[in-house]
């Protein structure tokens, strides 16, 4: 890490490194395999894929409610730090449970990766919000770029050794590959507290008067009311906003849709695992560098180019017949997911006032899920009436072009 860090901000970068391995290892990379074949057994894809969509929807909604009042509930009651260690808690011990929930449980297994994704998302929020705590403005595009960027290292890093106890049981110790895969849900949990004990001894919060709980609650909602007022003083944010909403659908949905249209288009599963680790790898460096480039060029002037090569990505993932192309289009992904991610973060953060920002954060936070529906929805859509995967990816151009527009009237 850069050596002029301190131990405060060394230690908010580290819980990056630590909670990306449940977005990596149990989201994005086993729990969506495993669900269908070792959890939902006996079903149809059809009714499986209905079982997770389903959950992936309640998880979602239930973190879009819970987040502005989280955020407002950690600013009246100085609370960033305890609620982000009781979240994790919740989150490690969910993605543990995991591992003892038995064949056919895919009503429990969705309800577990339920629970451990509201947990996740929700410490996200606290976290996002003790950026304004631990660097000054001038710091902030650097250290949110540097924390993505050790995050997809940690991501990476455990998800390979996973992957390895998949392929490879036997070195491990384990009987087969189903074996290893409940063992990977244990080791992102473990992995997950371990890297997460700094942030929560180096940031301690200053004792305040105790409060009665259903006290600190009414009067979270009463400072949420009030920071929704105030915000509408705040037209640079909204319209910060609005652009954000855009762009990050269109992210997201790429990181969604991406190994569902690999094998639409006839790709083999290995390939998908194979380009998923080559983003996490490249997303470090990458993220490294962004952090240099934003101070050069400016954060917005970097969204943009972030922007400008998902669109490119969007267009030769339509054109892609080959293997190696997805591998490229994978590196080139690698190169600004986390980039645009942080950049907007610190952007965010340096628009809204300090004392709110957890309140601030919560809306932020609000949108980032809520933008998780409409961009697989449109493609489905789009893909469903032209009877076309390709079109469907295509559609996203539609986003990220809103996204860019939008932020050109954007003045920091």
């Amino acid at each position: 890490m850069n050596r002029q860090y301190d131990a405060r901000q060394k230690s908010w970068l580290l819980y990056d490194f630590a909670n990306s391995a449940f977005y990596t290892t149990v989201m994005a990379g086993f729990f969506p395999v495993f669900f269908k074949s070792y959890w939902s057994s006996g079903a149809d894809a059809a009714q499986s894929t209905f079982y997770l969509g389903v959950g992936n929807s309640l998880a979602s909604l239930v973190t879009v409610l819970l987040a502005p009042v989280l955020g407002a509930l950690a600013d009246v009651g100085n609370l960033k730090t305890r609620l982000l260690g009781l979240t994790m808690l919740i989150g490690v011990a969910a993605t543990a449970g995991l591992y003892w929930i038995g064949e056919g449980q895919w009503l429990l297994a969705v309800a577990m990766y339920a629970l451990a994704s509201v947990a996740a998302s929700s410490s996200l929020v606290f976290y996002d919000a003790l950026l304004v705590d631990v660097a000054k403005p001038e710091d902030q595009h650097r250290l949110s770029t540097h924390g993505f960027a050790w995050g997809y290292l940690g991501g990476g890093v455990l998800f390979a050794v996973n992957v390895a106890m998949t392929l490879k049981p036997a070195w491990f110790g384990l009987a087969n590959a189903a074996e290893g895969v409940r063992w990977s849900f244990i080791s992102v949990a473990i992995w997950w507290a371990v890297f997460s004990l700094p942030i929560l001894t180096q940031l301690k919060a200053p004792q305040v008067q105790r409060k009665a709980f259903t006290a600190l609650l009414k009067e979270s909602i009463g400072t949420l009311k009030q920071t929704a007022q105030t915000a509408r003083q705040y037209r640079q944010v909204w319209l910060f906003l609005l652009a954000f909403f855009f762009y990050i659908d269109g992210v997201h949905t790429v990181i969604m849709m991406a190994v569902d249209y690999g094998l639409s288009i006839g790709l083999p599963q290995e390939t998908m695992i194979t380009a998923l680790l080559l983003t996490q790898f490249v997303g470090f460096p990458a993220g490294m560098l962004m952090a240099r480039l934003a101070g050069w060029f400016g954060p917005l002037r970097c969204i943009y180019a972030c922007i400008a090569v998902y669109a490119a990505a969007t267009i030769l993932a339509v054109l892609m017949s080959a293997q190696w192309q997805f591998y490229a289009l994978a590196a080139l992904i690698g190169l600004v997911q986390g980039g645009v991610q942080a950049l907007s973060r610190s952007v965010y953060a340096n628009m809204i006032p300090e004392d709110q920002a957890g309140a601030f954060f919560g809306f932020y936070n609000i949108l980032g899920k809520a933008a998780a529906v409409l961009g697989p929805l449109m493609v489905g859509v789009v893909a469903l009436a032209t009877d076309s995967t390709r079109m469907g990816m295509l559609s996203l151009l539609v986003l990220f072009g809103l996204g860019a527009w939008f932020l050109r009237k954007v003045e920091l």
